[in-house]
């Protein structure tokens, strides 16, 4: 089996980025974890990577300013140089230029914690509750040009309990986030999931 060139994209601790490298250790995943970029240097996911031998690579935004063009090229001369063919985005918080994104279409995933297409964007959660839900989740989801509105690969359903806090959801979400990532990137590594989402009938 020849296993799929993954890179996951990070901005701080990666904790959907160690799962997915538990889950890219089993003889029989068809996806290797194969470099981890981040476009913080301090973030904490980079010492993780590096602990697993896991090629790393710094794109740090801040030495670009507002050349949001330039920050993607580097990203994407980043990506080339490794020769990846899937991207996974845990947990980074740049939005993407539909210039890079549509170089990735149908190639790069993302997981959010909320049941899309409501709580799109930040502060899920909170807003959960907020709205009185009586269920919440995490998507697995293709990246698409709009934020948080590409086609559905995955998602799983939390209910929301008497008491609940913004700590006790959102812990009990990235339980499913955590579950559910590696399993859609084996979907897609398989070749399962066609650009928009819906199944590869080859």
């Amino acid at each position: 089996m020849t296993r799929k060139r993954v890179a996951i994209l990070i901005s701080g601790r990666g904790s959907n980025m160690a799962a997915l490298i538990e889950a890219a250790k089993a003889a029989d995943y068809p996806a290797e974890i194969a470099l981890v970029i981040s476009n913080r240097p301090d973030a904490a996911g980079l010492a993780r990577a590096q602990a697993e031998k896991i090629p790393t690579a710094v794109v740090d935004h801040k030495i670009y300013g507002k050349d949001r063009e330039a920050f993607e090229r580097a990203l994407q001369d980043e990506l080339e140089a490794h020769r990846i063919e899937l991207v996974c985005l845990a947990g980074f918080m740049r939005l993407l230029s539909p210039w890079l994104v549509e170089r990735w279409r149908g190639r790069m995933i993302n997981i959010h914690p909320a049941l899309l297409p409501a709580f799109k964007g930040l502060d899920t959660h909170r807003r959960a509750l907020a709205a009185g839900a009586n269920v919440h989740g995490a998507t697995v989801h293709l990246v698409a040009p709009d934020v948080d509105s590409g086609p559905i690969l995955l998602q799983e359903a939390v209910p929301i309990v008497a008491g609940e806090t913004e700590e006790t959801l959102a812990a009990r979400v990235l339980e499913v986030e955590h579950r559910i990532y590696p399993q859609a990137l084996k979907l897609l590594a398989l070749g399962r999931v066609a650009a928009d989402g819906s199944a590869n009938k080859k």
